[in-house]
């Protein structure tokens, strides 16, 4: 069986990070993508285990040399998916990316075979629901996080696969299945 690159989406409280951290958990074949970023690490942080951290002089040569599958600007800080880990690790095992639209369809031109996977919340009372229960935002930022749901979610026609993430469970089942199935056709 061959290895699966995998882009997962999907809005703001979908529960695509929760689904992604399980299924590394769960499968011994599968990493999560470790990213490049410019912003300082954070208290817990490891260089290499949660991002690769470089200054800005350095990720702009990674930039100038072609070595990201994406990447882009937030906050003054720059976050991208190297080509060069990405490659390496897919030698081995499946790579899952976490990114949002733009980055999944940028990692699709450079990767055609690249997966994309949309997670889509099973209603927008639903999901309204899950935001404000995380209890981790202002009403006025779960506002603007619901307000991008539709330009997130008009894109998933483009996407490979969209799982609705009714019940965890079933999510995780559809979502191992996905990467069984590409790696089969590997």
């Amino acid at each position: 069986m061959g290895h699966v690159l995998m882009a997962v989406s999907g809005p703001s409280g979908v529960g695509k990070g929760t689904l992604v951290k399980t299924i590394i958990k769960r499968r011994d074949d599968v990493v999560e993508s470790v990213s490049c970023t410019t912003r300082a690490p954070r208290d817990g942080e490891v260089n290499g285990k949660h991002y690769f951290f470089l200054s800005h002089e350095e990720f702009q040569r990674r930039i100038d040399e072609d070595d990201f599958l994406e990447y882009d600007e937030h906050f003054g800080n720059y976050y991208g998916t190297p080509k060069s880990f990405v490659r390496e690790t897919l030698k081995t095992k499946s790579v899952i990316m976490e990114i949002d639209v733009v980055g999944s369809l940028n990692a699709k031109k450079v990767f055609p075979e690249c997966v994309l996977v949309m997670i889509a919340p099973p209603s927008l009372e639903e999901l309204k629901r899950r935001l404000i229960g995380r209890n981790t935002e202002t009403i006025e930022q779960i506002e603007n996080r619901l307000a991008r749901l539709e330009y997130e979610l008009s894109h998933s026609e483009v996407y490979d696969h969209v799982i609705i993430n009714d019940d965890f469970e079933t999510a995780l089942a559809e979502m191992s299945r996905i990467l069984d199935e590409h790696a089969r056709e590997e």
